[in-house]
């Protein structure tokens, strides 16, 4: 992708809470172009009048990721379901399509899959468990947090309809406090009395807690402790999907960078 040559983009889930505000978002850009979409509940539709987009052209929409990519593109954001996320991605590779994931609830064996797949064909994945800058400050400081205070647990927080347990955002977490080292438990799980699924799941070798109740929409937290101290570091998300918007275009501009998989949008940040 050259700077004066758009970047061609397919959104699956485009009529969904996250994805259709990033079409807005793509739609207001000059360097980035919409040119197909999936969604299931809206295919043989013009995406520009279900959302009311600006754009100038027709942005068909289809029921299927193989109808969609027969309109050439560069990227897919992948913004649907675990259950069917991970056949449009590998699709997609398959096609010499590079992809940006907003998709949560894709496992540790899923990545493993894809990433293979990826290095083989020489294309890119980039799998973002949250697009929000906060998020990408929180699992930077609770990395540095993880070196030096060796006991955490991770609550994750969202809406009862949320059907995915834990979030992405969540699993990403767990996954690069994992690389940093195991959490310590002064007294192993199996040794718990009474029931010792409320110590929440082991992710990774630390416990993850799930919160679903209605009021909540995103939350993600990271408890540290030490003997007379302690350290939270939390996320909250609000109720619009703005947020999410300027991290997955950035992640659209940079995922050529690369080939292979890299999970966490700090990959393609620079903090120097």
């Amino acid at each position: 992708m050259t700077s004066n040559k758009k970047i061609r983009v397919c959104v699956a889930g485009a009529t969904g809470w996250a994805g259709s505000e990033l079409c807005r978002g793509i739609v207001s850009t000059k360097d980035l172009e919409l040119v197909s979409a999936v969604s299931r509940t809206n295919a043989n539709k013009d995406l520009n009048e279900l959302l009311n987009l600006s754009s100038k052209q027709k942005i068909p929409v289809f029921g299927t990721i193989e109808e969609a990519l027969t309109i050439p593109c560069d990227v897919l954001v992948d913004y649907t379901k675990p259950d069917i996320a991970k056949h449009q991605i590998i699709t997609a590779i398959h096609k010499g399509v590079n992809v940006v994931v907003g998709t949560s609830g894709l496992s540790d064996a899923d990545y493993e899959d894809i990433k293979l797949i990826a290095e083989q064909k020489k294309q890119a994945v980039l799998a973002v468990g949250n697009f929000a800058i906060s998020v990408v400050l929180l699992n930077k400081f609770a990395e540095m947090a993880a070196r030096f205070m060796p006991q955490w647990e991770i609550i994750d927080y969202a809406s009862d309809k949320k059907i995915d347990s834990p979030s992405g955002s969540a699993l990403e977490l767990a996954h690069r406090l994992s690389k940093v080292r195991e959490s310590v438990k002064t007294i192993p799980i199996e040794e718990t009395k009474g029931v010792k699924g409320t110590r929440g799941a082991d992710i990774n070798g630390m416990q993850v807690h799930a919160v679903r109740l209605p009021g909540f929409i995103i939350s993600l937290e990271t408890i540290f402790g030490m003997t007379d101290e302690k350290l939270i570091i939390k996320h909250e998300a609000g109720g619009s999907a703005k947020p999410y918007v300027q991290g997955a275009l950035l992640a659209i501009r940079k995922v050529d960078s690369f080939i292979g998989l890299k999970r966490g949008l700090d990959n393609i940040m620079d903090f120097n």
